[in-house]
């Protein structure tokens, strides 16, 4: 497993930090994308057998990734943006502005979040995608993970939805943690063709 720390991360410097300023789903999906083909090319991966998977932020890359690029045979996105400008208008208060500074001001920049949200361009993904998501998320409401499979639903593309009651933006109950990597394991040996003995199945819905 490979861990990128795409532009925008901390720890690198002020300009490296600053290269994902108006490139939210730009430069982290490159970045993404440069690491994944690096890696086939130094033979420690399978070009036919890579998958994204990210939480939160990362969540949005990986379903970024999945419709932006074509390196992904799947993704596993937890508690996930999947279109930016519904969510700038549905989070609270606190994080309703969030995106000016990674995608761009509304209405002057709407042009940007629709070409970059991958719930509008989900004819486009590259593999099927497993969304996770808490049923009391506050910050990023399960509409989301919602209206983005159904999209994919309508495009003919594989999905899987697992929703978790009591559970808010990220993990926190034992048995859903062990509920959410059972689930993951099992995705990957759904698309990978992989034998996942001991994990309770996993059905992905949509055309194969």
């Amino acid at each position: 497993m490979a861990v990128v720390n795409y532009g925008g991360s901390t720890g690198y410097g002020r300009a490296y930090r600053e290269r994902l300023r108006h490139q939210w789903g730009v430069v982290d999906v490159q970045d993404c994308a440069k690491v994944a083909r690096g890696l086939v090319q130094l033979g420690r991966a399978d070009a036919a057998r890579i998958a994204i998977r990210g939480g939160s932020a990362g969540g949005w890359t990986t379903v970024a990734a999945l419709v932006h690029s074509d390196v992904f045979a799947g993704g596993v996105a937890h508690y996930a943006i999947t279109d930016p400008e519904s969510w700038a208008a549905e989070t609270h208060d606190f994080e309703s502005r969030y995106l000016d500074g990674l995608v761009g001001p509304l209405p002057e920049t709407r042009q940007r979040y629709t070409d970059r949200s991958p719930l509008l361009n989900a004819a486009r993904a590259s593999g099927p995608c497993l969304m996770l998501h808490g049923l009391e998320d506050a910050i990023v409401d399960v509409s989301q993970a919602e209206r983005f499979t159904a999209e994919l639903d309508k495009h003919g593309k594989q999905w899987a939805l697992l929703t978790f009651a009591g559970e808010q933006h990220g993990w926190r109950r034992e048995e859903t943690i062990v509920a959410v990597l059972e689930a993951e394991l099992a995705f990957y040996g759904l698309i990978f063709g992989l034998e996942t003995p001991g994990v309770p199945p996993l059905t992905l819905k949509g055309r194969a």
